[in-house]
């Protein structure tokens, strides 16, 4: 007899989770989060702008340096006075009173990998595995904690993601932590959903609720855990919140980027031309599929805009002048989506965006109109959570390649991070906290959100 909440169960649940193609949700994450360090209903969403962006263009333009040095685009005002940005981010300069604008954040190195998501500061682990080994791999709905979200998540596969390896990376902590990286809609909702007939699955909660009362000396609610768990799987509740369609299409219109750059516009000439497309297809759809997923509890969201700002005018990647209008109003309208829609629904407080690229640009630009790699300054947006006021932290030296005030260190975004997850102070308090978390336990926040 298989026994709900003893050590049949888990078995009983792997064998449910593999017939409904649940496998990779399923292993380890029946594990009891630490309810006592956790805060309820406390998420992030951290957008990923791979390939490295450039401060100049975006959110610090330097309208007053030098030729070479100030942005080689026009600048538009914001809603903080004195605050100006890059000109293809109307959307993002009128609600900038609304979230932080961080001009002194220090991604420490040049190097293309995925810092601060996967660093040496998270102990090579990325940061949904280190929410993961707290929280729990899954959520009480069955969700996974840690999410990472791709251009592939969403409709048919264009180009292959870009050090995807390195995303799945745990650090010292349990493989079953690594994130969960859906691969591609139709194979993702085919893979999640149980392939039977309605009246196979009537005869599955049948099943199950005769186990159930067969159980019934035994501990209640670890048997009603597991039970829900498995119907939750089996009924598709899991796979609803990746299900785009159960949303308004008021909402994913306003959501959507796809039709914000042709395929046309951006040709084949740079060999990095798929992974514009990919950022124009998929950027708005992404944004929204986060937000359905930490509204449904997931503590850990990843979204990854493809590598596209990697802009040194090189046989890969555009020119600055060239490849802004491709990327910036994408991010633009699918980030002003979000933070709009979590406003909407009261979110903001519960959940923390934060959104940098692993590294900024040089100051100078280069004979080809490009930038190259600079690690001594970057971008850095953050919104919701422990910010309670917008407006800008920090100054960047004039040549914007250093911070002239409030520098912010990878370190400081980590220890603001999980001090918006986790209660800090219980979580030291733990004994087996290993050398990781002990060490990420005594990370300072940044200082100053309001």
């Amino acid at each position: 007899m298989i026994r709900i909440g003893h050590p049949g169960d888990r078995r009983s649940f792997l064998r449910v989770a593999t017939a409904s193609g649940l496998a990779p949700l399923a292993g380890p994450a029946l594990g009891a989060p630490d309810r006592q360090v956790q805060r309820e209903g406390h998420s992030v969403i951290f957008i990923y702008l791979h390939g490295g962006p450039s401060q100049f263009e975006t959110f610090d333009p330097k309208p007053e340096a030098p030729s070479g040095i100030r942005t080689v685009l026009d600048t538009i005002s914001t809603s903080v006075p004195g605050q100006r940005y890059g000109e293809h981010f109307p959307l993002l300069a009128s609600r900038a009173n609304r979230f932080l604008t961080v001009r002194s954040f220090v991604p420490g190195d040049a190097n293309h990998d995925l810092k601060p998501l996967v660093c040496a500061a998270s102990g090579m682990a990325n940061l949904g595995s280190l929410h993961a080994s707290v929280a729990g791999i899954q959520t009480s709905e069955g969700l996974p904690n840690n999410i990472y979200l791709i251009p592939q998540a969403i409709g048919e596969k264009k180009a292959n993601p870009f050090m995807g390896d390195m995303a799945g990376l745990t650090g010292s902590f349990a493989k079953s932590t690594a994130p969960f990286m859906p691969g591609g809609d139709g194979e993702l909702l085919r893979d999640m959903r149980l392939a039977v007939s309605a009246e196979r699955l009537a005869e599955r909660k049948v099943l199950l609720a005769a186990v159930d009362r067969a159980n019934r000396l035994l501990d209640e609610s670890g048997a009603d855990g597991t039970r829900e768990r498995a119907l939750r799987v089996l009924t598709g509740t899991v796979a609803d919140a990746f299900d785009l369609k159960l949303e308004p299409a008021g909402l994913t219109e306003r959501y959507d980027t796809s039709g914000l750059v042709s395929q046309a516009a951006i040709g084949t000439k740079w060999n990095n031309h798929l992974f514009y497309n990919e950022h124009v297809r998929s950027l708005g759809k992404l944004m929204l599929m986060a937000r359905r997923l930490v509204e449904r509890g997931a503590g850990f969201v990843a979204v990854n805009t493809a590598f596209v700002w990697d802009n040194h005018s090189d046989v890969n990647n555009a020119p600055m002048k060239e490849a802004m209008p491709w990327l910036a109003p994408v991010l633009d309208k699918a980030l002003s989506a979000l933070l709009d829609d979590l406003e909407s629904r009261g979110l903001s407080d519960k959940v923390l965006v934060a959104v940098c690229g692993e590294m900024g640009r040089t100051p100078r630009v280069n004979a080809k109109g490009g930038r190259d790699h600079w690690g001594g300054l970057g971008p850095l947006l953050l919104s919701g959570g422990p910010v309670k006021s917008g407006g800008i932290l920090g100054a960047s030296a004039r040549d914007g390649g250093s911070p002239a005030s409030d520098p912010v260190t990878i370190s400081n975004l980590l220890g603001t991070i999980f001090g918006h997850l986790w209660d800090i102070p219980k979580l030291r308090l733990r004994a087996d906290l290993g050398r990781d978390l002990t060490r990420i336990a005594g990370y300072d926040p940044i200082s100053n959100l309001g």
